[in-house]
């Protein structure tokens, strides 16, 4: 079992994590990063659904790969993608209503995910069903750990909670006699963004080999 993961299958589904991260490295999928973490809930759901559909679609194109046409790849990628979306849409509408309601149009969304497309076009329609999973789960699952981590600083630091439960003691607040205040410039989408790129920062400093390949 462990020979499923060795060697270059393991580099497929812990290379995204870091060194060949889809948002920190390729800088993609940045406009849902932006949308949904405003509070952990629906920037962990949402990092679940792209690497649900990232995977699943990686896997039947893979499979499918030596049987599609050529001139109608796209069309055949789309209509993959956007049943593998109508199912996670649904599954959410009916297992996670509030969160959601919460992502709204974004789920709908995942359909033009740069992430997902740029996965099959680059790897699945060129490596076999195995290894395309690997790559699906590695990049939503690289994307998703992005998401959470913007999420958990803009809910702790912009509303004083995590997953809608208060973290912060009301005691804190200047308001009770304290001396903190929450920092509502977090919840506004242009501190994600900020966010973002202090990650990319920090990754960058750390890891100098990247920038130079």
């Amino acid at each position: 079992m462990s020979a499923l993961f060795k060697g270059k299958n393991g580099e497929f589904l812990l290379g995204p994590l870091s060194k060949n991260n889809p948002v920190i490295i390729q800088v993609l999928g940045i406009c849902s990063a932006l949308a949904v973490t405003a509070k952990l809930e629906p920037a962990i759901v949402m990092g679940l659904s792209v690497t649900a559909v990232t995977a699943f679609s990686n896997v039947i194109l893979s499979l499918l790969r030596n049987t599609i046409p050529t001139r109608i790849r796209i069309i055949v990628q789309l209509v993959v993608v956007a049943a593998l979306v109508i199912i996670v849409d649904q599954i959410l509408k009916a297992y996670a209503y509030e969160v959601s309601k919460q992502l709204s149009v974004y789920v709908g969304l995942i359909i033009t995910n740069c992430i997902i497309m740029g996965r099959i076009e680059a790897f699945a329609l060129a490596n076999k069903p195995w290894p395309s999973l690997l790559d699906g789960i590695g990049n939503g699952i690289g994307y998703g750990m992005i998401l959470v981590i913007v999420a958990f600083f803009r809910e702790l630091l912009g509303s004083g909670s995590l997953f809608g439960c208060r973290v912060i003691p009301d005691s804190w607040y200047i308001a009770n006699g304290g001396c903190y205040s929450n920092n509502g410039l977090l919840i506004m989408p242009a501190m994600a963004l900020i966010l973002v790129g202090l990650i990319i920062w920090v990754h960058r400093s750390k890891n100098k080999d990247l920038i130079e390949k």
